[in-house]
């Protein structure tokens, strides 16, 4: 998984799987959610993250065992 903040867009990316987006679909206003060609959920774009997220510059990551 990786997360990526570009302050140039205000946009917060959450890379779930690397696999090519066939569709998307905002479901909610300002997040979009990337889908590969089988339905799997690939990937979460956060527009104007800088007022829907806490701290975008930030990743806390936590693993359970």
């Amino acid at each position: 998984m990786k997360v990526n903040y570009d302050a140039a867009t205000d946009t917060l990316t959450v890379i779930l799987r690397d696999a090519p987006v066939a569709e998307s679909d905002e479901d909610k206003r300002g997040v979009i959610l990337d889908y590969d060609d089988q339905g799997n959920l690939v990937s979460i774009e956060v527009l104007d993250a800088s007022v829907r997220v806490e701290e975008p510059r930030s990743v806390t990551l936590t693993a359970g065992t």
